[in-house]
């Protein structure tokens, strides 16, 4: 048998994971038992994107859907609502494990948006901040304390996604919270240190992208300028902008936008390989660019930064391609020709192949964004199929090739989304848009309700 770079650097990768993965392993909470929902009457799509979706996945599909819907909301009622010592509020988490994350809050916010859930958009986020160090770091857990490892740049996101959906009152952040935010924002230009305006991930870890250490580095190496990071930064001063125009601080919506504008700028000059038509991470210690074609490298799409020409060549030449990013479940989190992509197993964290929610999500709002409407609409297809019809519950990623479900089982967190996604295609709605309204979408399209839920809500 021919042992070739690719097998070697898999099983390593595989057995560094699962390493890994105990280390990090925390306590798993109690879970209450698996909802068992009578089958409700499923009523008839009376709306045009109802129909749509009901002639596109079929009755069967459609039933199942609204049925999964119900066991989810279950769940995150009786798993996902959780109190933390002393602290007089309710918490939100996607995982059967005591712990509470970054970007994932949002994400799991941005599902309950379909419903026009909001509070919890307030709540974890409200601790993060008030456990704010004086330079503005904020630790990215609230159990597990990561060393250096700042809150992926989403807070601000996630304030405007709630703050929409609630009147758009952002009165509660004027002072002490909008100053938080501010130096939050701030703290993370100050990783930055040739001074080029971009700065880096603590690793790969940090990037939420787990083991993608030959995209992002190993633990605390700060020394990778992400197209990610940039990306999500312009989104994060564009939703600080907004922040500060409902607050009428003018001066600051300007500069927090001309900011954004100054790193879009960026990610074109530094990041674009003209010859390899995508953009590509670097190394700021070396000055050289990561040539690790990474689903993180489209994330300039959500951003907006991409030119046309450029976002084209990317969706054409690498995001669609079959043997990259473009397998029967897509995205693929690495491009099938790194030499280290492997799919991984049920007891890992695998971000070198397998297909993860969070930049499914961003992808396919970034193909929209960019009028690809129909290639949005089948990665919502493929994706929808892969977690309504081929999985029997929701789990953590899943194989991009076999479609099967993988990590965490009985997840109600960010990979609800998958749920909603075609629907959204066919409503024409963002739920990510930091300026276009948002609506109960699943109960105004399919008239799916949340669960009634504990009178230990927060307010703002």
């Amino acid at each position: 048998m021919t042992v070739t770079r690719r097998k070697i650097l898999a099983t390593t990768a595989k057995a560094a994971g699962l390493a890994a993965a105990e280390r990090l392993g925390l306590a798993q909470f109690v879970l209450a038992p698996e909802p068992q929902l009578e089958f409700a009457p499923v009523p008839p799509p009376a709306t045009a994107a109802a129909k749509a979706l009901f002639a596109d996945v079929g009755t069967a599909a459609y039933m199942e859907l609204n049925h999964k819907l119900r066991i989810v909301n279950a769940d995150i009622v009786a798993n996902g609502l959780r109190h933390l010592p002393g602290l007089d509020a309710t918490f939100l988490t996607g995982y059967p494990k005591n712990e509470f994350y970054d970007w994932d809050l949002y994400f799991e916010n941005l599902y309950l948006s379909y419903y026009g859930v909001w509070p919890l958009c307030f709540t974890n986020l409200k601790e993060f901040l008030n456990r704010e160090q004086p330079d503005g770091y904020v630790n990215r857990s609230l159990i597990n304390r990561r060393d250096r490892q700042h809150f992926k740049p989403f807070l601000a996101q996630l304030v405007v996604l709630g703050a929409k959906q609630n009147n758009d009152d952002y009165e509660w952040l004027r002072g002490n919270y909008y100053d938080r935010l501010t130096k939050y924002v701030a703290k993370w230009f100050s990783y930055d240190g040739d001074k080029n305006g971009l700065p880096v991930w603590n690793s790969a870890d940090a990037a939420g992208t787990d083991n993608q250490w030959s995209r992002a580095g190993a633990l605390s190496s700060f020394e990778i300028e992400g197209v990610d990071l940039a990306s999500y930064l312009i989104r994060e001063l564009r939703a600080m902008a907004v922040i500060a125009t409902h607050l009428g601080l003018k001066a600051d919506s300007v500069a927090f936008k001309a900011h954004g504008d100054e790193v879009a700028k960026l990610i074109n000059s530094v990041f674009w390989d003209e010859k390899q038509g995508m953009y590509f991470d670097r190394n700021e210690k070396t000055g050289q660019r990561v040539y690790v074609k990474s689903v993180t490298n489209f994330m300039p799409l959500f951003a907006g930064a991409a030119t046309p020409e450029r976002a084209r060549r990317m969706i054409q030449q690498h995001l669609m391609n079959p043997d990259e990013f473009w397998l029967k479940y897509p995205v693929a989190s690495y491009a099938k020709t790194e030499p280290d992509y492997y799919q991984g197993s049920y007891h890992e964290c695998n971000w070198r192949g397998p297909t993860w929610v969070p930049t499914n999500y961003m992808i396919f709002q970034g193909l929209r964004e960019y009028g690809y409407h129909q290639e949005a609409r089948e990665l919502a297809r493929r994706l929808f199929h892969m977690a309504v019809v081929w999985n029997p519950i929701l789990r953590e990623y899943y194989n991009a090739e076999s479609g099967d479900g993988l990590g965490q089982t009985r997840f109600w967190g960010f990979t609800a989304l998958y749920y909603g996604m075609l629907l959204e295609s066919y409503a024409d709605y963002d739920a990510a848009s930091l300026d276009k309204p948002l609506r109960p979408l699943m109960a105004q399209e399919l008239g799916v309700q949340f669960a009634e839920l504990p009178k230990m809500w927060p307010t703002t």
